[in-house]
């Protein structure tokens, strides 16, 4: 399992996050998990080390992989979360209030956006719901 962070818009209009995985199908052999989904774009994108953004919400539902680099999200509720290298944002926060993020580390962020299809069904499983999270 990979951790995955969900970062989506509540109804109240605040961006809120939960914890947890993408979800793996088993292969054939028993010795392999994968997951694949209908990508409608990706990109790659690099920050310098000390980067940051201010508020603002995500422009399109998507994944972010990141690649290097070590950053703290925030809500506008104060609640922070972390994500490292090999964790996954799935981005859902589209509209609201939305979040910002700095690199807490002298690593640059690197990370790939993976836009999905339409209509594409994630493969997240919760394990936790918004508060700090830093493992």
């Amino acid at each position: 399992m990979i951790r995955c962070v969900r970062l989506w818009t509540g109804e109240d209009g605040n961006s809120l996050f939960e914890e947890g995985t993408i979800e793996f199908t088993q292969g054939e052999r028993g010795d392999q998990a994968s997951q694949s989904i209908p990508v409608a774009r990706l990109s790659f994108r690099e920050t310098a080390p000390g980067g940051s953004w201010g508020w603002h919400q995500d422009p399109e539902p998507r994944y972010v992989i990141t690649l290097s680099g070590t950053l703290e999200f925030e809500t506008k509720s104060g609640a922070t979360f972390i994500i490292k290298p090999g964790d996954i944002l799935l981005a859902q926060d589209n509209s609201g209030s939305g979040h910002k993020w700095r690199l807490i580390d002298d690593e640059p962020w690197q990370r790939a956006y993976v836009v999905f299809e339409e209509g594409t069904e994630v493969s997240f499983k919760a394990n936790r719901v918004e508060g700090n999270v830093d493992e």
